[in-house]
């Protein structure tokens, strides 16, 4: 069996949002615990937040199991993959095209339905998510997700003020409103109501929490596995169809990218302070001016693998709204390969050892 290579610091899982393309991230989750990941925060918006409070919520031997549980459940509706043999593009396309449109009627079991007329929130969303509550109370040891060992932060945005806001478990107790705000993506979910205050998906103003986990662990090294379900690069839109996935692959991948080269242009201002603390004499090195910028410049080193979801040629615009079994296990068999293949090229051991936030693409192509 494969071996990671030594950990370059504190060990944390960053989440995406991205629906049905979830699955990915559990078998990311999955592929890392079969090499002995064991990681000490996850922060996570939307599905990422989700898929967050299964890992949080558990004990390490139960974790995977609650993922397959929730996952096995949500894609467990009707379907009609028997008629669409695997292999074939046409075919492929028309099962995926198929889910999506079963998805949209009927919704994923345990997850969403669709909505009574008589619902109160039959004005503000498509959905009842009365489902997921249920799942995740069931699959989710909150006791545990507050006092147990891995800290877990999710992201959501208020819906009367804008303001965006992580709820962590480190500082107050989550409970299954704070995932449900997470992933209350209008205008399809409704908004959560906490403590007398209403809110949306966090997606909608930031799709990747990467910034939180470099803001809040800024005292320790990190070894951070950022899953994105949305790839930056992609090719020029032929059809209308593209254009439609194309936009929302770079709408929500953008915040990745703006994170990582922010933090990329930092590293020279960095490595120029740590050169000249060094020379400072003793009653400058200790000043309150120099603390200062030790804790701006923090001097230390976060290496962020990102493992990026690849599209599959027969999905389209639809991808994150199919919630079909076939690509289920589509997903989270790419994403226990991806770890594979990330382990094999060796993972960080190129990266600069020094101070600052190093980023690489761990599925990219050699």
């Amino acid at each position: 069996m494969a071996t990671i290579p030594a950990l370059p610091g504190m060990p944390v899982l960053v989440l995406q949002g991205g629906g049905a393309l979830g699955s990915y991230q559990a078998g990311v989750f999955a592929g890392l615990d079969d090499m002995g990941y064991c990681p000490k925060a996850v922060a996570g918006i939307s599905i990422g937040a989700i898929n967050g409070a299964l890992i949080a919520g558990n004990p390490p031997e139960r974790r995977r199991e609650r993922l397959m549980t929730f996952w096995e459940r949500v894609t467990g509706g009707p379907g009609l993959d028997f008629l669409f043999p695997p292999g074939i593009m046409m075919l492929e396309m028309l099962r995926h095209q198929w889910a999506a449109a079963g998805s949209a009627l009927w919704g994923a079991p345990g997850f969403f339905r669709p909505r009574r007329p008589w619902d109160n929130a039959s004005q503000t969303a498509l959905y009842d998510t009365t489902p997921l509550r249920d799942s995740l109370t069931e699959l989710v040891d909150w006791d545990y997700l507050n006092n147990g060992p891995v800290r877990l932060a999710v992201g959501a945005v208020n819906v009367e003020t804008g303001n965006f806001r992580y709820f962590c478990s480190a500082r107050e107790r989550l409970d299954v409103r704070h995932v449900m705000a997470s992933g209350a993506l209008p205008p399809g979910l409704p908004p959560v109501e906490i403590d007398g205050q209403y809110w949306w998906d966090g997606g909608l103003v930031s799709n990747t929490p990467l910034d939180h986990v470099l803001d809040d662990h800024e005292d320790c090294d990190l070894a951070i596995f950022q899953v994105d379900l949305f790839p930056a690069r992609g090719q020029l839109p032929a059809t209308f169809a593209d254009v439609e996935e194309r936009a929302a692959d770079i709408r929500f991948s953008s915040r990745t990218r703006f994170t990582t080269d922010a933090q990329a242009r930092l590293n020279g201002p960095r490595e120029a302070w740590a050169r000249l603390a060094a020379k400072l004499p003793p009653e400058l090195r200790d000043s309150a001016e120099a603390h200062l910028l030790d804790r701006l410049a923090r001097g230390r080193r976060a290496v962020v693998a990102q493992l990026v979801y690849r599209d599959q040629p027969w999905q389209g615009a639809a991808k994150g709204r199919e919630f079909s079994r076939a690509t289920m296990e589509t997903h989270w068999r790419h994403g226990e390969a991806d770890v594979a293949a990330m382990l094999a090229r060796g993972g960080w051991a190129g990266l600069p050892g020094g101070p600052g936030v190093w980023s690489f693409d761990a599925t990219a192509q050699p």
